[in-house]
């Protein structure tokens, strides 16, 4: 059977944060923002770490005030992952973000006021190698562009984007990534798809504000999907409003089933019928969470049927289908031994061990 090709993955221009390179076809990147206080420099660090170790890899800190942004430093040296500092409308947060050594700054440079201002968070960002991301909302377009739209558009997202890369191209900063997030699902792709079309800027794309756990994980892994089977996205963020662990698992979830990443275990298991006679929703339940921090890339199924089971989940690396009071452990669709019921979890996690 013929794979099903995605577009070809959209080549633009490979910039870094720290040590992590986004575009150029480099590997798409996971990436989250903090929800602590940043002057709490205890409970930040903790939580970057915490993340980092879930596969974070560039994570992004709120920047309210001078005191957050003196902060910096301390986290800075503590956290494992590149740190982009968060700020609007201030252009001396920028300023001490850079001088605490973060390694990016997403900050749109028509809203930090006169010209000269942003001169000085350019000329800063150019001598540290500092990259700039324009994240451009739905929510925060200027008065003129709702006035000519009529409300956030496509065109709107992608103009007042456009309006922000001229500033830091006249002053020859090209460091540059992009966002252009909605709520709308529709009006997110549309956007980057305009974009995508006429700039090799990277883009980081996500959902803005998706929502809590389920309908958050629903709209991002429709509008991530959308675009990376696209060919767009050089970095993802699912934006929900839930503990920030779960935005790095279904970001995965999502970059895996397009085959795009292979961190962790992909579990393939069936919705269950009228054939099935074992608990395979709890036993499925149990497999996600034991391999819920496994790193390795591998594919697990658990299927409801011994029938259709092991021919329908051959594609995976191992796994299980239930009979009655008893089970088939199988490896490649091919059978290896039958088991009781009551441990098949067991013997299942220990030959995944193996």
């Amino acid at each position: 059977m013929k794979k099903v090709k995605m577009a070809p993955h959209k080549k633009t221009k490979k910039i870094y944060v720290g040590t992590v390179p986004v575009g150029g076809g480099s590997p798409i990147s996971v990436q989250s923002m903090t929800k602590t206080d940043t002057r709490d420099i205890k409970s930040t660090t903790r939580q970057i770490k915490s993340l980092a170790k879930a596969g974070c890899e560039i994570i992004r800190i709120a920047v309210p005030d001078m005191e957050a942004a003196k902060a910096l430093g301390s986290i800075k040296k503590s956290t494992p992952i590149p740190v982009i500092a968060d700020i609007h409308f201030d252009w001396r947060l920028a300023l001490e973000a850079m001088r605490q050594g973060v390694d990016g700054l997403r900050i749109n440079p028509g809203n930090i006021g006169a010209r000269w201002k942003v001169a000085e968070v350019v000329a800063a960002a150019s001598d540290r190698s500092v990259p700039i991301r324009i994240g451009v909302n739905a929510g925060s377009l200027s008065k003129k562009l709702l006035a000519k739209y009529g409300h956030p558009t496509a065109g709107a997202l992608v103009e007042s984007a456009e309006e922000h890369i001229n500033i830091l191209e006249q002053m020859n900063f090209r460091e540059i990534k992009v966002s252009l997030k909605a709520s709308n699902v529709p009006t997110t792709v549309a956007a980057y798809r305009l974009f995508s079309g006429r700039f090799r800027y990277p883009l980081h794309i996500g959902i803005s504000e998706a929502g809590p756990s389920f309908t958050g994980i629903i709209k991002s892994s429709v509008g991530l999907g959308i675009l990376l089977a696209g060919g767009i996205g050089d970095t993802v963020r699912v934006s929900l409003s839930a503990d920030p662990h779960e935005e790095i698992r279904v970001a995965y979830e999502i970059l895996k089933s397009l085959g795009l990443r292979t961190k962790g275990a992909n579990i393939i298991s069936c919705p269950t019928c009228g054939r099935c006679e074992i608990d395979i929703r709890g036993l499925a339940s149990k497999v996600e969470t034991r391999l819920k921090h496994f790193d390795k890339p591998i594919t697990v199924a658990v299927m409801g049927c011994v029938v259709n089971g092991p021919g329908e989940a051959r594609e995976a690396d191992i796994g299980i289908a239930g009979g009655k009071g008893i089970g088939l452990l199988f490896r490649k669709g091919k059978i290896l031994k039958k088991v009781e019921e009551r441990e098949l979890l067991n013997e299942l996690m220990e030959e995944i061990n193996r």
